[in-house]
């Protein structure tokens, strides 16, 4: 059974063998296009393009469908609070409408509801 929803700084956490995420390993990953975008770039721009081709591949099939509906909840979100990114409140927004723990290591979450915080 799906559980979390992986933010980009979980998805980079896996990808870097940060052994705080170890645990989450064999969870199925759930993760939206712009998390997948975002990984992408952190990882071309520290890595080579080809690492981050294949690890996009890997991830391309856990993507899930955004509603509309959660991006309009997501930007009003943005507006209240101002540090968290776009693509977060997506994921956060996301992983509420579907009954997901939002899994990150990003402080702005820490106290948040329904979100599973692992530095």
């Amino acid at each position: 059974m799906t559980k979390y929803f992986f933010d980009t700084y979980a998805l980079v956490a896996l990808a870097k063998s940060n052994p705080n995420y170890v645990k989450y390993s064999d969870e199925i990953v759930v993760t939206s296009i712009y998390n997948l975008v975002e990984l992408y770039y952190i990882i071309l721009k520290n890595f080579k393009e080809e690492k981050a081709k294949m690890i996009y591949r890997n991830l391309k099939d856990c993507i899930t469908d955004v509603k509309d509906e959660v991006i309009f909840e997501a930007m009003n979100l943005k507006l209240k609070n101002k540090k968290l990114s776009y693509v977060d409140c997506v994921g956060y927004i996301h992983s509420l409408k579907n009954n997901l723990l939002f899994l990150t290591g990003d402080r702005e979450f820490k106290n948040m509801p329904k979100v599973e915080f692992v530095p």
